[in-house]
């Protein structure tokens, strides 16, 4: 009987945090959709170029939910051991836990597929919007500086951009200086071809195969969390009368 209250307890608590983080992530991601400019005031311009704030408040409010569903659900089965609102977390969280597996499994199994789709969907629009969408250049040239990488598989990806027809040029972040850094230079095609600085999707290929441990480590470790949930909230429906 000890046993069960104390995971009962840790059940509660556990949950309680995963609400608790549902919370502040709807919170924030209606503040980055509803006011993006206050935001760039304290987090600075970097987080306007590294990513979109409609596309990221989405992304927070939709993980905001889900968290904060889930956490009331877990707190609610196991405070009111209610077996019904028990069984719709562990089967919610199994959903969650098949849907990564297969996301891992995909990666790994096709990347080479994953990168011919991305460039049909890429390259055309570095192409088209590159120079001429104040957003999506600044998303690139934040990441090829970021990264040390120069479009989606090189050079290449800037002819007949915007950005080309107007500065006669590629990016700076296509010609590297002899210390790593962009050229202040205008970056020709012959400076661009003899340095052959490396695409992104590539470049982050390799940092995420450097990282390899430390990446597989922290999916262990929500993996083993999810498991532990779902392993916990059934033992509570198993025991309840």
């Amino acid at each position: 009987m000890q046993c069960y209250s104390f995971i009962k307890t840790m059940m509660i608590i556990f949950n309680m945090l995963i609400f608790l983080c549902g919370v502040v992530l709807l919170a924030v991601g209606i503040w980055v959709s509803v006011d993006g400019s206050s935001f760039l005031k304290i987090f600075g311009p970097h987080s306007s170029s590294a990513m979109q704030f409609v596309n990221v408040g989405y992304f927070l409010i939709a993980a905001g939910a889900v968290l904060f569903f889930l956490g009331f659900l877990g707190c609610y089965g196991a405070q009111s051991e209610n077996k019904c609102a028990l069984m719709m977390f562990f089967f919610i969280l199994l959903l969650i836990f098949i849907a990564e597996v297969a996301v891992a499994v995909v990666a790994l199994v096709y990347t080479t597929m994953a990168e011919q789709f991305l460039k049909l969907l890429i390259v055309p629009t570095i192409k088209n919007d590159y120079g001429s969408q104040k957003d999506f250049t600044e998303v690139w040239n934040t990441t090829m500086k970021a990264f040390k990488c120069c479009g989606f598989n090189n050079y290449t990806d800037f002819e007949e951009s915007p950005y080309f027809q107007k500065h006669d040029s590629f990016p700076p972040f296509c010609c590297l200086n002899n210390n790593g850094t962009s050229t202040t230079e205008p970056c020709t095609k012959e400076k661009a071809e003899e340095q052959q600085v490396q695409g992104c999707f590539k470049q982050l290929l390799t940092d995420i195969r450097t990282n390899a441990v430390t990446v597989g480590g922290v999916a262990a470790g929500i993996g083993g969390l999810e498991l532990a949930a779902m392993i916990v909230s059934m033992y509570l429906y198993c025991n309840l009368k």
